[in-house]
């Protein structure tokens, strides 16, 4: 077999770099990998050469080889000051809105974008985007993200019943081949500023039907923001004692915090929850006006 790095690779990431030592194993396993790292194209394993910022020992299973690659990724990233941040973002295809959706696992942060990919909306990150927070005009912007987009099955048919989900099989479905569903950005472009950001959660009760919007105060923006910003490094790896959260010191965590203050300073976090189809109807609703008609501020 003809190796890529022939034990150095390059893993480039939304045009950046990270330089990894591994076995030539990688190569084979990069198809299963490369959806779960941000801003990673297929096609984002190269020759490498220079310092290793990373190392992988030898037998590390896929699972964690991705998980030590995105630690390190969320460190490059960072100190570019981007913050690799647990949401699916999505682009209007007309008109070029981005949306960013917050919210923890199960929250129904796909089921939202499912319903707005059916008004014309693309998935940019289907779990982790890459918020660039630094850019001219200050305004955030969406570097691109992970591909692999899973839809936990129960919810995804009861919601969808369309997409023809099979009953059985595994308790989530990746839906990132879904034709047009999934846009990646090519290397060195970005998919324009942020036009609403908010935290979903999907409730199904009727009460709830017509979509729910509240404003957030700044305190608890930031908080959501913090936490969404460390999920690459709050992971347990399933073979080894490592604590992916010590890789992050005290000087670049400085430095995120800075980075979640600004994001927190200038867009506004709003929460919204709903059914999958209000829940859409609220998002556009901001992401045209910037404010919705009625808000209440939560704190």
């Amino acid at each position: 077999m003809n190796t890529i790095g022939r034990g150095v690779y390059e893993v480039v990431s939304a045009g950046r770099s990270l330089v990894v030592g591994a076995d030539v194993t990688l190569e084979r396993r990069w198809e299963r990998i490369a959806p779960h790292l941000p801003g990673v194209l297929p096609d984002g394993l190269r020759a490498g050469a220079g310092p290793q910022t990373v190392r992988l020992p030898a037998g590390v299973a896929d699972g964690d080889a991705r998980r030590v690659l995105n630690a390190h990724l969320h460190l490059l990233h960072l100190s570019r000051g981007t913050l690799c941040v647990h949401a699916v973002a999505v682009q209007h295809a007309g008109d070029g809105r981005v949306a960013v959706l917050l919210g923890g696992h199960g929250a129904g942060k796909t089921l939202a974008a499912l319903a707005l990919v059916r008004r014309g909306w693309r998935v940019l990150a289907a779990d982790v985007a890459l918020v660039e927070c630094s850019s001219p005009g200050g305004q955030p912007r969406v570097l691109g993200g992970t591909a692999a987009f899973l839809a936990r099955r129960g919810p995804t048919r009861r919601w969808f019943p369309d997409l023809e989900l099979a009953a059985g099989g595994p308790g989530r479905e990746d839906l990132s081949l879904l034709p047009g569903l999934l846009e990646p950005l090519p290397l060195g472009l970005d998919a324009g500023g942020v036009s609403v950001a908010a935290v979903v959660d999907v409730d199904g009760d009727p009460a709830a039907g017509a979509g729910v919007v509240e404003v957030l105060d700044a305190h608890t923006a930031a908080t959501v923001w913090w936490r969404s910003s460390g999920h690459l490094l709050e992971r347990l790896l399933d073979d080894r004692a490592v604590v992916l959260r010590q890789w992050e010191d005290a000087a670049a965590a400085s430095h995120r915090l800075e980075r979640v203050r600004e994001l927190a300073g200038v867009i506004r976090l709003h929460a919204v929850w709903g059914a999958p189809e209000r829940i859409a109807d609220r998002i556009e609703g901001l992401a045209r006006t910037g404010a919705p008609a009625q808000t209440t501020e939560v704190n």
